[in-house]
């Protein structure tokens, strides 16, 4: 390998030809501030605050590559001043109302503002004004508090390849909007929120609902039932400072039954239902001749996708909704008359780490006789919020269990939330039905792993081979129905989640700074703990569930039945490109 040499801050670096003066800082331990740096996605040097002194010039280190005999200064009187007054100039045109933001304790603005010892604002004139755009179900935009880095950009064109915005206008007009300026909620913006997860202010985030559920726990006409998703037990201490990928929950169960809801179920009970379901409509597709490849449907973001831009694929989309819409919708069926309640004084609250979850609970489709499948949607960062207003130890909790009857899961059920999870989860009941017998083997691991795309030919007990291909990240997405449609890949099953790894990394989940994200892997992190905690379960296969058995003993009859289809499955929309 091709090596160059030069000097930082007197120290003599060796590095690898192509190494940018920003990465060759850090191998040796000397830390050169970043703004609009995000590694991979966004590298262009835009804002000035990485600037290193070169001879008798600053320049970006973050785009600039290391040379032979190249004498590099990170810390010098005009160093220090240029990054101070940068920043300054940010400031000077930033929203400043830092005890309330959303970002307030972690905004990398804020962070950097104090680290450079900035006490006040020198440069004082005309501010840029605009309305917060809120038409969004899921996410709310304010300009105001945006510092034109550019992370939220190249996240959505670069990573999830929809391109909702853009720069636009310029000089000291510019300003990061959609396609002729129109609400958020107007264009093919799929809701995942990875932009709120790339930004390093408060100018992105989730639409708040917290107020609302407050209201609901406290109305006592009301009958509040929450449930949790797969992934919110491997993030949600991160809000607590526990570290990441910690597993909580026997405390998160806790905790919201300290905030008063009436019932604490678990999402994952449903995550094995839809295996029931998906898995019963795979086999049937397969060996009937319906539409191959079947596609995954438990990501709303990847849904609403498919509708905007492969509308001649919606048949492809399994018909089943998402494990938290049908938990919902037997929560106020089944559930409500084995209770004896009013399905229309039950809430049911999802907690969820995804904020198109929001936009999901939404839809038209997903309501019976105008009554909706799920009232509220909270993500992670919101439960953690309400757990701090209520005053909870979270750290101290004592765990206690989930309540029944949607409180019992699997192990196939709690690996949903990392990518690779729902095709594991499938093939392991799919194979026991179609043998008749039960199977040792329980670990599918050619699925497994935090690559974009991943490709697996399995034989089933029948003969058939399965040609799968799991995804995470849109970007990857694209290409592989790209490939489909040009002939060039066939598959019979495709797994997609929206969010790279998967929901482990959702748009709803704790906001990791950008500098930790370059050091630690964090979806691999929280994907290791979702497995651990499917390794530490009895039963590790959803039609093993008792609950799940029971209820299509007592009310669904079976998979993919009359009943099942009214309650459990769904229909999409072909949706404008633009």
């Amino acid at each position: 390998m091709e090596t160059v040499k030069l000097r930082i801050d007197g120290i003599q670096v060796e590095v690898p030809k192509g190494t940018t003066v920003l990465e060759a800082a850090r191998s040796v331990g000397i830390e050169i501030p970043t703004l609009c740096f995000l590694k991979e996605i966004n590298e262009v040097a835009s804002c000035r605050v990485c600037v290193v002194e070169v001879g008798k010039k600053l320049i970006g280190a973050c785009t600039l590559t290391c040379e032979n005999g190249m004498e590099v200064k990170t810390n010098t009187t005009d160093v220090r001043e240029a990054r101070k007054m940068v920043v300054e100039l940010l400031l000077s045109n930033h929203k400043r109302e830092c005890t309330t933001c959303v970002r307030s304790e972690n905004c990398e603005l804020q962070k950097l503002s104090k680290d450079l010892n900035i006490r006040d604002i020198k440069y004082v004139g005309e501010k840029t004004e605009s309305e917060i755009d809120d038409s969004s179900a899921s996410i709310v935009r304010d300009a105001e508090k945006c510092i034109l880095c550019g992370r939220c950009i190249n996240t959505c064109s670069k990573v999830q390849s929809v391109g909702a915005i853009n720069f636009s206008m310029r000089g000291f007009n510019t300003k990061v909007t959609a396609l002729y300026d129109r609400p958020i909620s107007e264009t093919t913006c799929i809701n995942c929120g990875q932009c709120i997860m790339a930004c390093p202010v408060g100018a992105l985030y989730e639409r708040d609902s917290i107020k609302e559920v407050w209201k609901a726990i406290a109305n006592p006409d009301k009958y509040v039932v929450v449930q949790t998703a797969p992934a919110i037990r491997v993030a949600l201490g991160e809000e607590f400072g526990l570290p990441i990928g910690t597993r909580v929950t026997g405390r998160m169960a806790a905790a919201l039954k300290k905030l008063g809801f009436d019932k604490v179920f678990d999402t994952d009970f449903a995550a094995d239902l839809t295996i029931m379901e998906e898995g019963t409509e795979l086999i049937n597709r397969l060996l009937s001749g319906g539409a191959l490849p079947l596609m995954t449907s438990c990501c709303p973001g990847w849904v609403k996708f498919v509708e905007h831009n492969y509308k001649d694929m919606l048949d492809n989309l399994s018909t089943c909704k998402s494990p938290s819409e049908m938990e919902g919708a037997l929560i106020k069926s089944y559930f409500a008359e084995k209770m004896d309640i009013d399905p229309e004084k039950i809430v049911v609250v999802s907690i969820m780490p995804c904020v198109a979850k929001k936009f999901e609970g939404g839809r038209e489709e997903l309501s019976k006789d105008s009554m909706k499948d799920i009232d509220y949607v909270l993500t992670t960062r919101e439960l953690a919020q309400m757990i701090k207003e209520a005053g909870i130890d979270f750290v101290n909790l004592k765990d206690e269990e989930f309540d029944n009857p949607f409180g019992e899961s699997t192990g196939a059920s709690v690996i949903f939330g990392a990518t690779g999870g729902v095709a594991e989860a499938a093939l392991r009941t799919i194979f026991e039905i179609l043998s008749g017998k039960d199977i040792e083997t329980v670990n599918y691991t050619a699925v497994r792993g935090t690559g974009g795309i991943k490709e697996a030919a399995i034989e089933l007990p029948n003969g058939i081979t399965i040609n799968a291909a799991v995804i995470n990240g849109l970007n990857n997405a694209r290409q592989v129905l790209d490939a489909m449609q040009n002939g060039e890949k066939h598959y019979d099953f495709i797994e997609v989640m929206a969010c790279p790894g998967g929901c482990v990394t959702g748009g709803g989940q704790p906001i990791v700074n950008s500098k930790v994200r370059e050091k630690v892997d964090v979806k691999a992190l929280r994907a290791k703990s979702i497995y651990d905690e499917d390794e530490a379960l009895t039963i590790r296969k959803s039609h093993k569930n008792p609950y799940i058995m029971k209820i299509y003993d007592e009310f669904l009859i079976e998979p993919n039945g009359h009943l099942s289809h009214e309650l459990l499955h769904t229909r999409y929309v072909k949706r404008s490109k633009f």
